[in-house]
């Protein structure tokens, strides 16, 4: 039996504008399993991203819950999000969140500095990860010298540093072109079949979509359609 990664339930968002009410998220239901690489889908204003946020613990639904690997993280304080966000939740992100001063081998091993439970050594697994990205003559560049592609390379490398078993990627080539963002794709992929990491991709991007082994659809808040599988899921 392979074990679920996410699971939602009934989860609703609401937010005040003035005297009217947004229903963001109107009780989303699913499950993504240890291993899959999925896609969120919808129109600009569906809750792709409000959805996203609260499945990484950075907001919290009105009503329902979200279990991360089998823990319920709706009604953790903010100590103990953190822990979960550092330990369980890498965030890719589409305007990549790089510091500037920093070359990409500290960028990659800020996290690992500020891990709670410190299981690597920050500048060795930064070296690791950079290396295995491809990304091995430009340890020392700092963001402004690489390419947007080699920032996004860059920026999940980072997301990796904990070896986190969730991936959570907001549009990450929408800043990119199509070769740029068809490596970052090859690059999510590889990890997955190397680390069985769970990878979730929320994109306007279907031609990207199409790549992920299942595809969600959001629209006004609903989950409308949970399509067949483009190929056989097979965890590794």
């Amino acid at each position: 039996m392979t074990d679920v990664m996410i699971r939602a339930v009934g989860v609703t968002k609401e937010l005040p504008l003035g005297q009217h009410t947004i229903h963001a998220l109107r009780g989303v239901d699913m499950e993504i399993l240890s291993g899959e690489i999925v896609g969120i889908v919808g129109p600009s204003g569906s809750g792709k991203s409000t959805l996203l946020g609260i499945i990484g613990g950075l907001d919290s639904p009105t009503q329902g819950k979200i279990e991360i690997d089998g823990v319920d993280i709706t009604r953790m304080n903010e100590d103990q999000l953190t822990e979960i966000r550092n330990e369980k939740i890498g965030f890719i992100f589409q305007f990549f969140n790089l510091i500037p001063t920093l070359t990409a081998l500290e960028n990659v091993a800020l996290p690992v500095q500020f891990a709670r439970k410190r299981a690597y050594n920050p500048e060795k697994r930064a070296k690791e990860l950079l290396v295995s990205l491809g990304l091995q003559d430009r340890l020392n560049h700092r963001p402004s010298e690489l390419s947007g592609g080699q920032q996004q390379r860059v920026a999940i490398a980072r997301a990796l540093a904990n070896n986190p078993p969730l991936l959570m990627a907001d549009e990450p080539t929408g800043n990119l072109d199509t070769e740029s963002g068809a490596a970052v794709l090859d690059s999510l992929q590889n990890i997955r079949s190397e680390f069985g990491t769970t990878v979730v991709i929320v994109t306007h991007d279907r031609e990207l979509a199409s790549q992920t082994d299942r595809i969600l659809h959001l629209i006004d808040g609903k989950m409308v359609e949970d399509a067949v599988e483009k190929h056989k899921f097979n965890r590794t």
